[in-house]
């Protein structure tokens, strides 16, 4: 039996000898220090355990405290569990959902309407359903009734559904100045909008913006205008899909999402998505940073012009464009190292960069040493398996992609290229950026490595939170399930920057898990009820703490 030195009274071993005493101890105070004497002694442990005495003296006591009693009745099984709750999630992210004004700002909007039911509480009930079952919506409405969540006890799935169709309801007006159909307001933008300027009061880094997109698959028909067929990042050009772009701040923090038909070229985003960002957030000095597919002649001529001038870094296509293939690439110059050869597995990656100017025109080149080895290797292993194919025929090659690359035909041959792959060995190991701004070389090439956050952010919507495949028929249902899953990234963010500064370094599906376990039980014990807390497991403690969250008690009454 361990002594809780910190109460007034207890029980503590004393030995003596080969025996071990049971003592009641109390504390006391002489001259200001915490002294301890001896109020009785209890006798021999092993003949307290033996004979039952120990159990029965603890049993005795217990009968003067109601908690020890109704623990002890619940330990024994009798006592009736009522129900069984889980609590960990809606405790700690209704915390962060209040914290970061999600549910202030979404009960504003939708206070204007008279809904008859209560739609700040069916969204936060499907944000955290995203977050702890993510899947279907349609099983919301059974998983929410085995959670605490406060105030969602009535809603069903048709509020569920009239909750998302709200979010995505479009707006009468249109972004001046932005053609269609980049220029559809919804009610998730002014969402977005009050609550980036909630925290730009607060804090918020505003030299960069991060934009990126990706695509999202539909099962059924998707909507009436939002499921096309256009290029698939999922490899299922079969089905239809939509266009989701996300932009988050130079801490990482979502800012925005947009959607758009699938049929959308990315080369086409960047403008609109410009000149949305200046109106509805007040960045138009922000630096645009997006990845090589959202370069376009038109984009970098609005970019550029004394009228519209955005400061931006844009990956540059290495291949494709002829002056970066040609002259940049081929530019002699010496290399500054900004991260050297990793020394440990947490080591940053290796870095140098060097600065090319085409005329006006300004360019970083940025190399790899360990993503150059790869690219050699990778090429390697290629061109060795390619020879072992042909040797089976050529014909059927053509139609893999890792091996067409190196192929050339010879009248009615297939051959390998020999200069093709030795003209790809200047490639490895390279990225080249392109920027009108007057940051240094080694910034310039450590933004765009941020840029890991918005992809980082994509494989959470489809993974984490199981965004797709998305079944929802109509747009407005569509637009409002895919921005739940954005405001359940809000309050990952917000987590996981706690759990960061007080260092707790722990996988998400930990967290998530862990939370999970902590429950509460629902007991009555002569007419009147408890609950009962039990599953406080793993890094649940901790993560409470980092969110400023307080655990209930063991026990309280209901």
């Amino acid at each position: 039996m361990v002594a809780n030195e910190e109460a007034a009274m207890f029980i503590r071993r004393k030995r003596s000898g080969a025996i071990t005493y049971l003592q009641i101890v109390e504390n006391h105070r002489e001259g200001g220090k915490v002294r301890q004497r001896v109020v009785g002694t209890l006798g021999r442990e092993d003949e307290l355990r033996e004979g039952g005495q120990l159990d029965g003296l603890l049993a005795s006591g217990a009968k003067f405290t109601e908690n020890a009693l109704v623990l002890l009745a619940h330990e024994e099984g009798r006592l009736e569990e009522r129900s069984k709750k889980h609590i960990g999630g809606p405790k700690v992210f209704g915390r962060l959902w209040e914290e970061t004004g999600c549910g202030e700002v979404i009960r504003a909007h939708a206070e204007e309407r008279r809904f008859g039911f209560d739609v700040e509480r069916a969204v936060f009930t499907t944000v955290l359903h995203r977050l702890f079952d993510p899947g279907s919506d349609r099983a919301c409405e059974v998983w929410k009734e085995s959670y605490a969540i406060e105030g969602a006890g009535p809603l069903g799935l048709q509020h569920f559904y009239r909750a998302m169709a709200w979010l995505g309801e479009a707006l009468p007006e249109k972004e001046p100045g932005v053609e269609a159909p980049f220029s559809q307001r919804f009610t998730k933008n002014l969402i977005e909008e009050a609550l980036f300027h909630r925290r730009r009061d607060l804090f918020t880094n505003l030299d960069m913006m991060f934009f990126d997109t990706t695509s999202l698959y539909f099962e059924g028909r998707g909507g009436e205008t939002l499921g096309q067929n256009g290029h698939s990042k999922d490899h299922r050009p079969d089905l239809k899909q939509m266009v989701v772009g996300a932009v988050l701040d130079g801490e990482g923090n979502p800012v925005s999402s947009e959607m758009w038909p699938g049929n959308t070229a990315d080369v086409t985003t960047l403008v609109p998505l410009g000149k949305r960002l200046a109106r509805r957030f007040g960045v138009a000095g922000a630096c645009l940073v997006a990845d090589r597919g959202m370069i376009s002649q038109e984009t970098l001529d609005w970019l550029e012009s004394p009228e519209t001038r955005r400061p931006y870094i844009l990956g540059a296509r290495m291949r494709v464009q002829k002056e970066v293939r040609e002259e940049v690439l081929s530019r002699a110059g010496r290399y500054h190292v900004i991260h050297g050869e990793r020394q440990t597995s947490k080591d940053p990656s290796p870095l140098k960069v060097k600065e090319v100017q085409v005329g006006e025109r300004r360019y970083v080149v940025c190399h790899n040493e360990d993503q150059a080895r790869k690219d050699v290797e990778d090429r390697r292993l290629i061109l060795a398996s390619l020879e072992e194919q042909m040797k089976k025929g050529d014909k059927a090659l053509v139609g893999n992609k890792g091996y067409r690359r190196y192929l050339k035909a010879v009248g009615s041959r297939f051959e390998i290229d020999r200069d093709k792959a030795e003209a790809e060995a200047r490639f490895d190991g390279k990225w080249v950026l392109r920027t009108n701004t007057d940051l240094p070389t080694s910034e310039v090439a450590l933004k765009y490595k941020q840029l890991w956050m918005v992809e980082d952010l994509f494989r959470s919507v489809k993974s984490l939170l199981t965004t797709r495949p998305i079944y929802h028929k109509c747009d407005e249902t569509i637009l409002g399930h895919v921005f739940c899953s954005f405001l359940a990234l809000i309050l990952v963010k917000v987590l996981e920057d706690r759990l960061r500064d007080r260092d707790m370094d722990y996988e998400w599906a930990r967290v998530i898990g862990d939370l999970n376990e902590l429950q509460e039980v629902d007991l009555e014990q002569d007419g009147k009820r408890f609950l009962l807390r039990v599953g406080e497991t793993g890094c649940c403690g901790r993560v409470f703490l980092a969110s400023g969250v307080a655990i209930p008690p063991r026990l309280r009454r209901a």
